[in-house]
């Protein structure tokens, strides 16, 4: 058999393992799992769009994918910037559930580690879009800098430069944690003092300096502006009418860190992450928007 007959479709099957791998990389650029699905989608159809000739020509296809998903994401971070300037009131990250039983087609799962924790992916949307994807592509899946940089249209070495000052952003934002049993712990202890409306016992959990911020889009109700201060978000949150009205709060990991979510009739409504240094509570991120909740959705 003839090397062209064996390769009527170039690795199809490899072309096609490469889904989840690029869903990874594109939700840590964008902090969207929609974003990000769209990326892979439109990735494979650049793909599909060139003849089979031009696919048999590239010697590299993983690479290839990588490489056009990269700049895809990179395109959508430098528009990103109007965008939210736009957009009402607090943008986070898209939470992440942890499920279980995983979605229906598991190459759409985001492996959850460190790189997707809230804290982390809210430092890295305060980057510019080459630091993020100088960074991402090389701290976190090793892509060598002379990669990153036909990626991101730089020099080897300023890539390397950018990573470095994004490490640097990421040093300076992380402080000491507990062992995740403590953060489980802590979360537990929030809920219940949340239901009992204890603003003393939320005080006694909150850094004094603990920051909540709340993202609803514009769709739903949500403060528009940071709370600061482990009193005045205690505060906050013993006037939020969540635990009336027939709502529950249920712990579940977000982004694989121990979290809380807000059910409504089966429906979630509300996804909280937290952050902690020492031996307390630092950041609350509040999750509301309902495009931002479908993964949580079965």
């Amino acid at each position: 058999m003839s090397e062209r007959t064996d390769m009527a479709e170039p690795g199809l099957d490899a072309i096609m393992s490469e889904r989840r791998q690029l869903i990874n990389l594109a939700y840590r650029l964008l902090g969207s799992l929609a974003d990000a699905e769209d990326v892979v989608q439109e990735t494979y159809a650049r793909w599909y769009a060139m003849t089979l000739d031009e696919r048999h020509a590239i010697e590299n296809p993983a690479a290839w994918l990588t490489r056009v998903a990269s700049r895809i994401c990179l395109d959508q971070l430098r528009s990103a910037r109007a965008r939210r300037e736009r957009y009402v009131g607090e943008w986070i990250p898209e939470p992440l559930p942890d499920d279980v039983d995983g979605p229906a087609d598991p190459a759409d799962r985001v492996t959850l580690d460190e790189s997707v924790n809230m804290a982390f992916l809210v430092v890295l949307d305060a980057m510019t879009p080459a630091e993020r994807v100088s960074f991402i592509l090389h701290d976190v899946f090793r892509y060598p800098f002379p990669e990153v940089a036909e990626i991101v249209g730089r020099t080897p070495a300023a890539c390397r430069q950018l990573a470095s000052s994004a490490r640097r952003r990421i040093r300076a934002s992380q402080s000491p944690t507990p062992p995740s049993a403590r953060k489980a712990e802590l979360v537990r202890a929030f809920k219940a003092a949340w239901e009992a409306t204890d603003i003393q016992a939320i005080v006694n959990l909150l850094d004094p300096d603990a920051t909540a911020v709340a993202d609803g889009g514009g769709l739903v109700s949500a403060f528009l502006d940071p709370i600061h201060g482990g009193t005045q978000v205690a505060q906050r949150f013993t006037q939020l009418p969540v635990v009336r009205h027939g709502r529950t709060i249920v712990e579940r990991l977000v982004n694989g860190q121990p979290g809380l979510v807000i059910e409504f009739e089966g429906t979630v409504e509300t996804v909280l992450a937290f952050d902690f240094a020492g031996d307390l509570i630092t950041n609350i991120w509040t999750v509301r928007n309902p495009e931002k909740l479908r993964p949580w959705m079965h």
